[in-house]
């Protein structure tokens, strides 16, 4: 028994001996236990695998160092839009006495003086034909129109057609060749979040370019118009309307078209026409001059909610006919006002704007059934869809808003 004691004890010692030696060695030379393991291939266990957990993987996504490449590619294609007109003033001779001005204020001074205006704004080349995509609030009365391109030329440039409901005009670079032609994005792959680009003219500055991301899609700014926006953090300001709205690879998205500014306590809000609502409206005013809408002859607001219901208005679906116009398609196909609008055709309709934009899709002449709710109980009536009627400019063009 004593001499089974001392052998434990002996290779207890040697044990302790050899652990101690092992531990100096590791101070001295770091890593050598990893190389030791290497060599007679034992592999250290990762501790995420001996916890059975998985191991974690670096994303090897990451935003690029620049942009430089994306703006590159656009930048020629976006050009400074300079508007002329001619106003003519009268010029007014004020009287010295305070008394008199109060009674008589001004008298005519000499004949009318005319004086020449200009309006900045931006454009984007979109065929090699030479048609520009603009504002409609940028080139509006303008007498003649010039263009400056990225590599410097003047050119003289016609209306080929505006679109007030949209705020888009399509301009025609007269005498200019080789003109470099932006690429279009594919409409379907936007997403919130992503990263875009303005590039435009702001303040008489020339070319800028500008940084954000797209905060939502499908934006309406009112209930009565059928178009939606790209609203936008990048910054937009004067004389960047009609310019590009791109994204990281430099493919056009949107066409820069209203800002909201600190006037209305707001910052980092500004909007662009989407791309293919842009190049719809391109196609229409090029072939026609115009664009053509469908029309039903109503007017819609959002779905009332009682107050005991317990839901927010955004809850509800469907969208309430407030006005009826005579003789139009609603009159004649018996829809009343108060009638609730929840299917337009085979598409459910989420509110009014939603019904204004599928009603301005369809085309004239053309029947659909609109299906709905009437005090409680479900109605169908099928109308015939007329054309639209030129539309009044809207709350946002008359305070100025416009970028």
């Amino acid at each position: 028994m004593k001499h089974a004691a001392g052998i434990v004890a002996f290779i207890a010692r040697f044990v302790v001996l050899g652990l101690a030696l092992a531990f100096v060695i590791s101070l001295i030379v770091p890593g050598v236990g990893d190389r030791l393991r290497a060599r007679f291939g034992f592999q250290h266990a990762p501790a995420a695998v001996a916890n059975n957990a998985l191991p974690s993987t670096p994303s090897n996504i990451s935003a690029p160092a620049s942009y430089a490449d994306a703006v590159a590619k656009a930048a020629p294609s976006v050009v400074n839009i300079y508007a002329n007109k001619v106003v003519t003033e009268q010029a007014v001779r004020m009287f010295t006495d305070p008394l008199m001005q109060q009674l008589f204020g001004g008298t005519p001074a000499g004949p009318p003086v005319a004086r020449r205006e200009q309006n900045l704004g931006s454009g984007v080349i979109v065929s090699p034909e030479g048609y520009v995509l603009t504002n409609n609030h940028v080139i509006a009365n303008a007498d003649d129109i010039e263009v400056l391109l990225y590599d410097g030329r003047v050119a003289k440039a016609k209306l080929v057609g505006a679109d007030e409901e949209t705020d888009l005009a399509v301009l025609k670079i007269i005498d200019a060749s080789n003109l470099p032609v932006i690429q279009m994005a594919d409409p379907k792959k936007l997403r919130v979040g992503d990263v875009v680009l303005a590039i435009g003219n702001p303040l008489g500055l020339n070319q800028t370019v500008t940084m954000g991301i797209i905060s939502a899609i499908g934006r309406q700014l009112s209930n009565s118009s059928p178009e939606d926006f790209i609203q936008t953090d990048a910054a937009i300001n004067l004389g960047n309307s009609g310019g590009a709205l791109v994204n990281s690879n430099g493919d056009l998205v949107g066409i820069n078209t209203l800002l909201i500014g600190k006037a209305a306590n707001a910052e980092g809000i500004g909007f662009a026409i989407p791309v293919d609502t842009a190049t719809n409206v391109l196609r229409q005013l090029i072939a026609t001059g115009h664009v053509i809408r469908g029309w039903l002859g109503a007017d819609y607001g959002i779905v009332p909610v009682t107050a005991d219901s317990g839901l927010p208005a955004a809850a509800v679906r469907g969208a309430q006919i407030t006005e009826i116009y005579p003789n139009g398609p609603a009159a004649i196909g018996g829809l009343q006002l108060h009638d609730i609008v929840l299917q337009l055709g085979d598409d459910d309709i989420r509110d009014p704007a939603d019904l204004s934009r599928r009603e301005a899709a369809l085309k004239p002449g053309s029947k659909v059934e609109v299906s709905g709710l009437r005090n409680g109980t479900p109605f169908h009536v099928m109308l015939t869809v007329a054309q639209r009627p030129p539309k009044a400019p809207t709350a946002a063009a008359a305070d100025g808003s416009e970028s």
